[in-house]
């Protein structure tokens, strides 16, 4: 067996000599996802439109990542005097300015002490400018149209609308792109993503909670928010609505972060993240992660939670890329403490996999005669690439194939 390797404190390493079986565990994960009367879910995070590339510019993705948005929108108001001071007091309070997630956080957590005063030389009509000017860029940086309906996210699409559910499948995301919503439309496949309404569309807590919208309705909840939820006022009273367009001259709702928001923006968040609460509790419900970090300590307590309060719950984190990186430390240090904890808290990476807490090297251990399985799987070199988003989604695309193999099948023995 090959060892698998834990870079320690000191540089000392400790080896393991557990190992997992990627046919196995791909059969497992198929033979999941093609059962009717499962609560199925998908969190679908940052680095997912990565996965997605401009059909003119090769290799460029069609939204950068965090850090490459955070640079252009640097570059873009390399001008404007606010926010070059603003980024200095970022940097004095040794917070990351190569973040913009962070840099919102930042702006709205002085916005909380600034009211009838002035914070680190900023007023409260400052920082509202500032924050304004901000989601205006990311705005305009990220509000793009798919480029074809062959995307990863049309795959997963194609795979929700291949069967009918006993559950609706939901969809989690802390992208506030429109990507998801243009599959979705393109695709005519109806979803509730909490606004009901069509003039001025509004956010109906009941509907949540009551859980009363058709099961044939897939839901999409934006947890971070949109680009085209906008907050408006009307005689002193802050209202949310989502428009069908986003609007540049709106006040777009994006939070990042969880900080204490007044009542109008705080309902939507804290609604959504109890949507994802509850959904983890469903018996033997199935949450597969795609593109996240584990980067939100609070989106990953509401998660540990709910997988400590149901054993029967199984989430299924995909990270792209190697367990360790480049500098032999490992990727996502956060995700990997918390999987070892937790038994059905499932980790894999191209090359290694924490699965039952146990930390292991992919290695192929049985014979397979199986090619819908073979081809996701590396033999070369071990290795299980469904961590990529573009690779996870054509395995989906595949299991659309068997589901119609097997109604031939059943068809014929009737």
């Amino acid at each position: 067996m090959n060892k698998s390797s834990k870079k320690l404190e000191g540089g000392v390493k400790n080896y393991s000599m557990t190992t997992h079986d990627p046919i196995r565990h791909l059969e497992y994960l198929r033979q999941s996802l093609s059962q009717d009367k499962k609560p199925i879910g998908f969190f679908i995070s940052a680095g997912c439109p990565l996965a997605v590339t401009m059909p003119t510019k090769e290799k460029e993705p069609l939204i950068p990542d965090v850090a490459n948005l955070t640079k252009w929108i640097n570059l873009e108001l390399k001008e404007d005097k606010k926010y070059q001071n603003l980024l200095l007091e970022l940097e004095k309070a040794k917070k990351d300015r190569n973040n913009i997630e962070v840099i919102l956080s930042f702006i709205r957590g002085l916005q909380q002490v600034s009211e009838g005063g002035v914070v680190r030389g900023f007023s409260e009509s400052d920082l509202k400018e500032i924050e304004k000017t901000v989601c205006d860029k990311i705005v305009l940086r990220i509000n793009v149209p798919l480029p074809d309906t062959q995307t990863p996210y049309h795959k997963l699409v194609k795979w929700i609308s291949s069967i009918d559910r006993e559950y609706p499948t939901e969809i989690f995301t802390t992208n506030y792109d429109l990507l998801m919503e243009d599959a979705l439309d393109s695709l005519e496949v109806p979803y509730f993503d909490g606004f009901v309404g069509s003039r001025k569309s509004f956010f109906d807590l009941r509907a949540i909670e009551d859980n009363s919208i058709s099961k044939h309705w897939t839901r999409l909840w934006k947890i971070h928010g949109s680009i085209n939820w906008n907050q408006v006022e009307y005689k002193g009273i802050k209202k949310i609505h989502r428009s069908s367009e986003v609007k540049l001259e709106a006040n777009q709702l994006i939070y990042p972060s969880h900080l204490k928001y007044e009542q109008s923006r705080k309902m939507p968040y804290l609604a959504l993240i109890d949507q994802l609460n509850r959904f983890i509790r469903e018996k033997s419900s199935l949450l597969i992660l795609s593109g996240y970090s584990f980067n939100d300590e609070h989106l990953n307590d509401t998660i540990i939670n709910a997988l400590k309060a149901n054993p029967s719950a199984m989430v299924l984190a995909l990270m792209y890329g190697s367990y360790f990186s480049k500098e032999d430390d490992e990727r996502y240090e956060k995700a990997y403490k918390l999987a070892k904890d937790r038994h059905n808290l499932n980790i894999w990476t191209f090359d290694k996999a924490i699965i039952g807490t146990n930390l292991g090297d992919w290695k192929v251990q049985k014979t397979c005669d199986d090619n819908d399985i073979k081809q996701f799987i590396s033999f070369e070199d071990n290795n299980v690439k469904l961590g990529d988003f573009a690779i996870f989604t054509d395995f989906l695309k595949m299991l659309i194939g068997n589901k119609q193999e097997n109604k031939k099948e059943e068809k014929n023995d009737k």
